[in-house]
């Protein structure tokens, strides 16, 4: 689908993604893993668990906790990134075990804990919907038991007008951004933020552009996970 036939700077029409790939069961020595490339974004994921915590104050009796970390490493970037934690991975960490939380049946594993390692290698924007949906995938070759893949996609507005999957270039200087993560099956919103400014028109656009990515998206994770179990 084409909404016209205006072109962006990459040269994609404005609902189109940019080339994605996914690959399940990377890492030998996790419990489940992911890497995800979605335009110069490179993704790795590692899920430990559920597994108890030495850190037992974080137990429940009658869940499983979540843990996210999302790190950028230094050389993602073009001005290379100091290392460690900072405000901008604290905050996406959080948002990410929020937006995949919903999906999870942790309550099968009361007092345990899964442990959720995002790493950036490369990054070109968009690289907190790129994290969830590669940890999803990642979360499900682990083996926990899902309701649904998450999957996160985001839309926003550039130059007037409401486009998909923005780059980098376009999520730095466009004039807003919209993340949605979503689970198809039941048609849930797990993840739904929106920087800038949209009328109410523009937001209910770039809204129903991004669950449309999101289900695009959707089926190639499937992919991934089909042909780690076929091999």
């Amino acid at each position: 689908m084409s909404i016209n036939n205006k072109k962006r700077d990459d040269n994609r029409s404005f609902d189109e993604l940019r080339p994605i790939k996914i690959e399940a069961g990377v890492l030998e020595r996790a419990d489940g893993s992911a890497y995800l490339e979605v335009g110069g974004n490179k993704i790795l994921v590692a899920v430990y668990g559920p597994r108890e915590s030495y850190i037992r104050r974080l137990l429940k009796p009658n869940t499983g906790v979540l843990r996210c970390k999302y790190n950028m490493a230094p050389f993602s970037v073009d001005d290379r990134k100091r290392p460690g934690t900072d405000r901008r991975s604290t905050e996406i960490s959080k948002i990410t075990a929020e937006a995949l939380r919903p999906a999870l049946l942790l309550e099968n594993y009361p007092r345990s804990m899964v442990d959720v390692f995002i790493e950036v290698i490369e990054a070109e924007g968009g690289t907190r919907c790129a994290g969830i949906t590669a940890a999803s995938v990642a979360l499900a070759d682990a083996g926990i038991p899902m309701k649904d893949l998450v999957v996160a996609c985001a839309a926003g507005k550039v130059n007037d007008e409401v486009v998909l999957d923005l780059s980098e270039s376009e999520d730095k200087e466009g004039q807003a951004d919209v993340p949605v993560a979503y689970m198809p099956s039941t048609g849930e919103i797990t993840l739904l933020q929106s920087d800038g400014n949209l009328d109410r028109e523009e937001f209910s656009k770039a809204l129903d552009l991004a669950i449309e990515g999101c289900k695009t998206i959707s089926e190639i994770q499937k992919e991934a996970l089909i042909s780690k179990y076929n091999e």
